[in-house]
């Protein structure tokens, strides 16, 4: 990657109650597993705290060169238009709509998107789709907090199968999936029981969506293509 400077990859960031040496506080915070692949392609990761509104997040995503959308808890289903159901988590209101407001200044600006988990269902959102509140008891999301194995069929000439290859066993952690596809956007991988695995909106050079986690996995491709995307973006 030969670039003037590194691009800038803005890095959504969960809200949490966390410890370190003692202390005990509420923090935002993305795991080094996001951030360091980001780096070790040339890219430089920049954390972004559900601190700001539409104004902000435009004057971002004129900025940045990339957006990652992270993790997190359920997306508020009146964001979809829909009530909530018995087994969907409580809102976290502000990072909703922070990070729909990240996300629609990123569209409109043109630069290049990955959603990870929550990120993937959040871009579906921001394009109009719906989310299933719950999909049961399955191996995307097994007891207690560890990561479910799932294999997943790709799209070969879509994102991020072109990458990945036809079929892939990855590391899942979710309980809601995709229900009505957003506008623009392809459902280019699935699990055996029909969940759609991950999304691209067919007419950007880069932006993807997927439900499993990358960050845990030891192939780290698709951050790098995701970096290589964002170094596009970047004066000579």
């Amino acid at each position: 990657m030969s670039t003037s400077r590194a691009p800038r990859i803005g890095v959504t960031t969960y809200q949490e109650n966390a410890s370190w040496r003692g202390w005990h506080r509420s923090a935002s915070l993305v795991p080094r597993d996001f951030l360091s692949p980001l780096a070790d392609a040339g890219a430089l990761p920049l954390m972004l705290p559900p601190d700001g509104g539409p104004a902000e997040a435009a004057d971002l995503a004129a900025w940045l060169d990339g957006l990652l959308l992270v993790g997190g808890p359920d997306v508020d289903p009146a964001r979809y238009g829909a009530r909530r159901e018995e087994h969907t988590g409580g809102a976290e209101r502000k990072r909703d709509e922070w990070e729909l407001a990240l996300l629609a200044a990123a569209l409109d600006a043109g630069i290049p998107v990955l959603g990870v988990c929550r990120g993937m269902q959040l871009l579906n959102v921001v394009r109009g789709g719906t989310l299933r509140q719950d999909i049961g008891k399955t191996d995307h999301q097994p007891e207690g907090s560890r990561f479910g194995s799932v294999v997943v069929t790709m799209v070969e000439d879509l994102m991020p199968g072109a990458l990945i290859g036809p079929s892939t066993t990855v590391s899942c952690y979710h309980h809601q999936a995709v229900d009505v596809l957003g506008a623009g956007l392809v459902a280019t991988g699935r699990s055996a029981d029909g969940t759609v695995e991950s999304l691209q909106l067919t007419d950007r050079d880069f932006v993807v969506g997927v439900q499993w986690h990358p960050e845990v996995g030891g192939d780290q491709s698709l951050f790098k293509a995701f970096a290589t995307a964002a170094a596009g973006r970047v004066p000579c």
